[in-house]
């Protein structure tokens, strides 16, 4: 596993400038100002900012907006949005015209989100964004595929995401990868002697981030004292799970799942005085900001994750502002890879000879031999020198944090 330099990453915003500038008029790459010192940067999706000779290119976007994985879609919405305001103020020979569809998590219905992004395009090249969630988006994955259609998920993570699709590509964590840094990340630190792990059996992110941990663990010769599931994450009483671990001894605890079961396992810890290390994986972003939540219940938890909206970097804290301003809330890891995503999108197309005229069955093919063939790299939120494996996952490495007085420190 590569390990990259915490530092070098959280200083990106300081190597991206030709990320942000994205490319000439001319279709070069070309130093510019971070978004935060570009005042045209406020322009609306599909605007009229680039030059008259700009090729358009229309991305789809898929992702719970309603329901109870709301939160999730959302982000990478917003954070999608900002980006695209962004690169459309560029001036640049591409820009992006976006759509989004609410799926509500679920896959029929993003299945049916999918074809209504294809009746948007009509006859203009289309690149799918999304879904968010893994379920969805392993059904609108195999149409994709079918159809010849490129797609870029911000944070479906399953590997069934991109096995056996070279059309789609990832820009999150795998499951598998997330687990074994878990497992490799409290070895290396002497974490606790005893561990339990805590996780949702019928969820593929879950269950994909446990099983990698159990095996690394295993590899390692941890000693895993208590391995607890439960159904789905309408459960509301963990006090069972707990127990099992407190009983067993473990003194840290692995959360391999999203963050409203996570806020709930926190309380009922504290309720039973039960306080082990947890930690847990980019699902759990977006905890300390939840409506209502005492953040005092995660004091101590650690956190893998690409993204920190405290990272001091100029491009971190420009997006961290708009975010702000525009929703009043500070964006998760979530919304970052949206953001991400759209820049990934634009600078593989600045790089392709012969945009103008692709359909999108040609684009697909060559945005898929561009992420796909090792060599080219993106600068972003989440990660610096991001590269892409010809299986359509990413590889940039998880940062780590300690929540400390309510917000998120460098615990690398």
């Amino acid at each position: 596993m590569k390990k990259k330099d915490l530092a070098a990453l959280l200083m990106a915003g300081a190597m991206c400038f030709g990320l942000l500038a994205g490319c000439s008029n001319s279709g070069d790459k070309a130093s510019g100002a971070p978004a935060s010192d570009a005042g045209a940067q406020e322009s609306a999706p599909g605007g009229s900012q680039g030059s008259g000779d700009a090729v358009t290119i229309k991305v789809g976007g898929i992702g719970p907006i309603t329901g109870d994985a709301a939160q999730y879609g959302t982000a990478t919405q917003w954070g999608a949005e900002i980006a695209v305001d962004e690169i459309n103020a560029l001036n640049g020979p591409v820009k992006l015209e976006f759509r989004y569809e609410d799926d509500t998590n679920v896959a029929d219905t993003a299945v049916s989100a999918y074809n209504a992004l294809k009746d948007w395009a009509k006859d203009a090249p289309l690149v799918i964004y999304g879904t968010t969630t893994t379920a969805p988006c392993v059904a609108v994955s195999a149409e994709t595929f079918n159809d010849r259609y490129f797609q870029l998920t911000p944070s479906a993570s399953s590997p069934d995401v991109v096995a056996g699709k070279d059309n789609v590509f990832q820009m999150c964590f795998t499951d598998p990868y997330l687990g074994t840094a878990g497992a490799e990340y409290l070895n290396s630190k002497g974490l606790g002697t005893k561990y339990g792990i805590i996780y949702n059996n019928g969820d593929p992110y879950s269950t994909g981030i446990a099983e990698a941990f159990i095996t690394k663990a295993g590899e390692l010769g941890m000693e895993l004292v208590a391995t607890q599931t439960y159904p789905d994450d309408k459960t509301t009483d963990y006090t069972v799970q707990l127990n099992a671990c407190k009983d067993a001894g473990a003194d840290v605890v692995f959360l391999p799942i999203y963050y409203t079961p996570a806020s709930l396992i926190l309380a009922q810890a504290k309720q039973m005085s039960y306080a082990p290390l947890f930690i847990g994986g980019d699902g759990m972003d977006g905890m300390l900001d939840m409506e209502g939540f005492d953040k005092s219940l995660a004091e101590g938890l650690l956190l893998m994750t690409p993204f920190s909206a405290g990272a001091e970097d100029e491009r971190t804290q420009s997006f961290v502002k708009k975010y702000q301003e525009a929703h009043g809330i500070l964006p998760n890891q979530f919304a970052a890879d949206g953001y991400d995503c759209m820049y990934a999108i634009y600078e593989a197309c600045c790089e392709l000879e012969g945009l103008e005229g692709m359909d999108s069955a040609a684009l697909c093919d060559a945005l898929s031999a561009k992420f796909g063939g090792g060599e080219f790299s993106v600068d972003g939120l989440t990660g610096k020198g991001m590269t892409w494996k010809d299986t359509g996952e990413i590889d940039k490495s998880p940062l780590i944090f300690k929540v400390e007085n309510g917000a998120y420190v460098d615990a690398q």
